[in-house]
């Protein structure tokens, strides 16, 4: 490892370490606001799904073939199936999709 990526690596570990060190400084208190609770309470399930969903419509190569993979799981998820019936179902209708002649 060359010695000037060592600075970078320093920068990042210190960004990262302030990043998760400064809420509980400043948070001692627990937080009485209905509204701040439930908005921390959603802020992980909403980043996570701003990272994922356009990912998906990129995994295939195909936009009609990973569409049908995202419906057959929202559909799925939504009748409460377990999440391999959901993975294993999206990942198949995402595949006979891709191999219809008109959409490949």
């Amino acid at each position: 490892m060359r010695v000037e990526y060592l600075g970078y690596l320093l920068a990042m570990a210190l960004a990262t370490y302030l990043i998760r060190m400064i809420p509980f400084t400043l948070m001692r208190r627990k937080i009485r606001s209905r509204f701040a609770r439930s908005f921390f309470y959603y802020i992980p399930y909403a980043v996570l799904s701003a990272m994922t969903f356009p990912a998906i419509f990129y995994s295939t190569g195909n936009v009609w073939s990973a569409t049908a993979g995202v419906l057959v799981a929202i559909v799925l998820a939504f009748l409460r199936r377990s999440l391999l019936t959901v993975a294993l179902a999206s990942c198949a209708a995402a595949y006979l999709v891709g191999l219809l002649p008109f959409v490949g």
